[in-house]
């Protein structure tokens, strides 16, 4: 089936190729073209690995005893690579979680996520906390040598890096999905630590007295296992893009698409599935109950094509099939 081949749309349900359409026949700036990362913050971030305190001895691997290593409940597709995430706050500082779903970090923050591609040592993004606004953060990827003894801050990106498949992602391109949110850290936050399979949890974080306000009440998604599966996929990978708090830009519309439904996972909206904003602003626009075929949700996910609003746009040149069959699997069902 073509870009343009759809089946009749329905009443109240527009294909998103059209909406697309418009706004390119507007002359929209493209999602894709972002601003140029602040340069006295992008300062602040060292030109070595070895260099951001994440180790303890870089050649052996050993991480520094301040880092917290940690997985998210569910995670962001990245074409299968295998990632390791870990986080440093300064010595006796908290996060400020009076806001569960806007989490604020301390000034000197720093949060790290490794990938490795087809078994390859390929690069470790650093997202440091250099201010004490909501907006003062900066990011690069480090990208490692041949013999994995260090790597080296990579602020344009690299294609096909280490001769694997990854792309490395530009610094100008991590506020694309970090500036989605209000506490622009995504994979560390009160619904995806709740959810998190490793022992290091929303309870383990909450005990190590990482948390200004630690939840009242356990944090659990609505619904079966069905419903969890799908609601925390497009929360993980669509959330940072659609969402109707994303923080306003002056600048380049990089990766902030129209807000006319909304992906998050927030906890005091998981009450039922039907409370999710997913539910209330996606079911009917974007997700055709019970067709999962006449739904542009899974028409973007099921494609990867740089002519075509694909989900998500960044960081992915292969479709995720797991994620793709629990998205399918829930709408069936609705």
């Amino acid at each position: 089936m073509s870009t343009r081949e759809r089946r009749p749309t329905r009443a109240g349900f527009a294909p998103l190729w059209l909406a697309a359409a418009g706004l390119a026949a507007a002359g929209c700036d493209d999602l894709r073209e972002c601003d140029p990362p602040d340069p006295e913050r992008q300062a602040e971030l060292p030109a070595a690995l070895s260099q951001t305190g994440l180790y303890a001895d870089i050649a052996a691997g050993t991480v520094a005893s301040d880092v917290v290593a940690y997985a998210p409940g569910f995670e962001l597709w990245s074409d299968g690579a295998e990632k390791h995430r870990f986080i440093r706050l300064p010595n006796g500082a908290q996060i400020d979680t009076s806001a569960q779903d806007a989490w604020q970090f301390p000034d000197g923050t720093r949060l790290w996520k490794e990938f490795r591609r087809d078994g390859v040592l390929v690069e470790t993004r650093l997202l440091a906390k250099v201010g004490p606004a909501p907006e003062d953060w900066a990011a690069v990827a480090y990208v490692w040598n041949a013999d994995g003894t260090d790597a080296l801050a990579t602020p344009g990106g690299a294609e096909d890096a280490r001769g694997t498949p990854h792309d490395v992602p530009a610094a100008a391109e991590c506020m694309g999905c970090h500036g989605g949110t209000e506490s622009r850290v995504l994979g560390f936050s009160a619904i995806q630590l709740a959810a998190s399979p490793g022992a290091v949890d929303l309870d383990e974080i909450a005990a190590r007295g990482m948390l200004s306000h630690p939840p009242r009440r356990p944090i659990g998604l609505p619904g079966d296992a069905v419903a969890q599966a799908a609601l925390g996929w497009l929360h993980a990978n669509c959330s940072h893009c659609h969402n109707r708090t994303r923080p306003s830009s002056d600048g380049a519309r990089c990766y902030d698409p129209q807000r006319r439904f909304d992906f998050t996972l927030r906890v005091d909206e998981i009450a039922s599935v039907e409370s999710t904003a997913t539910y209330r602003t996606a079911v009917g626009t974007v997700i055709r109950p019970g067709d999962p075929d006449d739904s542009d949700a899974v028409e973007r996910a099921r494609r990867r094509d740089p002519d075509w609003p694909s989900m998500p746009p960044l960081g992915t040149e292969i479709v995720d099939q797991d994620g793709l069959a629990a998205l399918r699997a829930w709408i069936r069902r609705l």
